[in-house]
């Protein structure tokens, strides 16, 4: 039996960019079902189409401003402000390289 070689990502535990994108999308199918929101509603609510909501969810495929215009709704925007701000050191051999 032929053995598979793992990925870089899977070797040293980075998640890749449709792993994140998938986590993402069930993460917000979670929310919208926690808050007893159907995707017809949430379309209404936020402006995004039901399309867009159901090809996102299923695919985790959408755009920036339709992703901001549901976690608006889903009281979820203030999680994009961390998105690529500087980070602060985390030990003394990052502090000299600020």
């Amino acid at each position: 039996m032929k053995r598979r070689v793992p990925t870089l990502e899977e070797l040293i535990g980075i998640a890749s960019p449709d792993e994140v994108r998938k986590k993402i999308a069930d993460r917000f199918r979670l929310r919208r079902k926690e808050r007893k929101l159907s995707r017809k509603k949430l379309s209404l609510l936020s402006g995004v189409s039901y399309a867009s909501i159901r090809r996102f969810e299923e695919t985790g495929n959408i755009s920036l401003n339709s992703l901001l215009l549901l976690a608006s709704k889903l009281d979820a925007l203030s999680d994009f402000d961390a998105l690529f701000a500087k980070r602060r050191p985390t030990n003394i051999d990052e502090v000299g390289k600020v």
